[in-house]
């Protein structure tokens, strides 16, 4: 019986103290310049890992040693790991910079000459492959209200109709 209690206080503590892997991605369509807007919002730390992976050096967001250098392997990463289709046709995504707040950064993109969509397929892989709990949440907001996707390993794409 006492062995029952120190499982379940082992195991109580393991939950709590079990990280989650998650990101949220923020897409706005903007009528009036006919582009979508795209914040997304990721754990750096786990950032520098996928980073680290990918381009087999050690990253470090507080402490770069080259900002330029972190800069353009973010835009490729963040690139190759979003697709964004509306109405049936990709769209050109490009990286405008991000910006740090405490545990997360604030990464920030764009995609112009964009129809008014009708039915919009996002793909976003963003940590997939580096942690298997990691789930990307997507709001996208044609008016006020957003439609929202929750993509994960296996599901790295879904679709929106408006």
């Amino acid at each position: 019986m006492q062995l029952n209690y120190i499982l379940m206080f082992f195991l109580g503590w393991k939950v709590l103290f079990h990280p989650f892997y998650i990101s949220l991605t923020e897409i706005r369509y903007n009528n009036t310049n006919q582009s979508l807007e795209i914040a997304q919002k990721i754990f750096w730390d786990d950032l520098e890992v996928a980073l680290g992976d990918k381009y087999k050096t050690k990253v470090d967001f507080l402490n770069t040693q080259n900002k330029a250098v972190l800069e353009e392997m973010v835009k490729d990463y963040l690139l190759e790991k979003n697709q964004i289709k509306v109405n049936g046709q990709v769209v050109s995504i490009s990286y405008l910079g991000y910006e740090i707040e405490e545990e997360a950064a604030w990464f920030y993109l764009e995609a112009t000459n964009v129809p008014l969509p009708k039915l919009v397929e996002i793909k976003n892989e963003v940590l997939i492959q580096n942690f298997d709990g990691q789930q990307n949440v997507i709001n996208f907001y044609l008016d006020k209200k957003p439609k929202s996707l929750i993509l994960y390993r296996d599901n790295e794409t879904g679709k929106l109709a408006f």
